[in-house]
């Protein structure tokens, strides 16, 4: 007994000093998470406030627009602004042609970008490096620079000079085929990125897959379409995912290209405010402003929803694509 108590005794120094540890290390663990959290929570607010003051905006009345004692929270919330943006946008028409015409441009660009980036990653031919040094050039140089060469190009349509020996060039300006043109040709919205996207993923892949194809007879259309592109399922979502959030959020090709088309979502939310104006006779700049601020919300929402159900799939595109390969 009295040497089990000597024990003890001796060994508590020892115990204490890695109590002790044990508790300094938890504070600073505690210390650490706090401090991240107070980090990522400043972060989410400059984030998120200017769309939480948008919202407010467009749910306030006119009586909150005027009160100095309403910050974001309305008094007495309206939902006159949404009904205004609703039909000023033509709203649910719009809504269907644009989610048909996001859908379809992505389908568009990931038949055509597949097969650009699966040549550059599986065929050697002459300028090959050159060839993709253009499409990189593509992603670094600002389309602001060559949009002035494009709107021309599509105000005087003219196949290679073909149709100018039997009509007038064709103005594509105000239509959806402009588009449909420069995706098909892989120059629409982000095509360079999504370009390299499919040629870092299919360098990834194995070459025997080709090779089993190749004994079994399988030519390279047929390779690509029923060998390589069922693997490239990842870099396909990605792909997908970037197309869908960028086409639809896209003002500046649209504005450019489509502004006769009265059935886009952002070209009807950049004239809502003129359109409100001169619907309603409103002079108030702050009631307009709260119909636009209406309109941003409702344009929006579906992409929200969208990437609600598909944000698991966009990870896992993210993190198995060959973004950083």
């Amino acid at each position: 007994m009295m040497q089990f108590t000597k024990n003890l005794l001796e060994k508590l120094p020892s115990f204490r000093r890695g109590y002790v540890l044990r508790a300094k290390k938890a504070v600073k663990e505690t210390i650490m998470s706090i401090f991240i959290f107070i980090i990522l929570i400043g972060i989410a607010f400059v984030i998120l406030s200017p769309l939480l003051a948008i919202v407010s905006n467009s749910l306030m009345s006119r009586g909150d627009i005027y009160n100095p004692l309403v910050y974001l929270i309305p008094r007495n919330p309206a939902s006159v602004h949404y009904e205004f943006a609703l039909h000023y946008m033509n709203y649910w028409q719009a809504l269907r042609f644009t989610l048909g015409y996001t859908f379809g441009i992505t389908a568009l660009q990931i038949a055509v970008c597949s097969l650009v980036g699966y040549g550059f990653a599986r065929f050697r031919f002459p300028g090959r490096n050159i060839l993709f040094g253009m499409v990189i050039l593509t992603i670094v140089v600002p389309t602001q620079t060559i949009i002035i060469p494009l709107y021309s190009q599509f105000r005087f349509f003219d196949l290679f000079g073909a149709l100018g020996l039997f009509m007038e060039p064709i103005n594509l300006l105000g239509r959806v085929w402009s588009t449909v043109i420069l995706t098909t040709t892989g120059q629409g919205l982000r095509a360079g990125l999504f370009i390299f996207i499919f040629r870092q993923f299919f360098r990834g892949l194995p070459k025997e897959l080709e090779e089993a194809a190749v004994i079994d007879g399988a030519g390279p259309v047929y390779t690509y379409g029923r060998v390589m592109l069922p693997n490239a399922v990842p870099a396909i979502i990605t792909v997908m995912l970037f197309s869908i959030v960028w086409q639809y959020n896209d003002v500046y090709f649209a504005g450019v290209f489509m502004s006769g088309v009265r059935n886009l979502l952002p070209v009807n939310l950049s004239g809502l405010a003129t359109a409100y104006h001169w619907g309603e006779q409103e002079m108030d700049f702050n009631l307009v402003n709260a119909v636009v601020n209406a309109g941003v919300v409702l344009t929006i929402i579906p992409i929200i929803v969208i990437y609600m159900f598909l944000q698991k799939f966009f990870m896992e595109g993210i993190e198995r694509s060959g973004i950083v390969g």
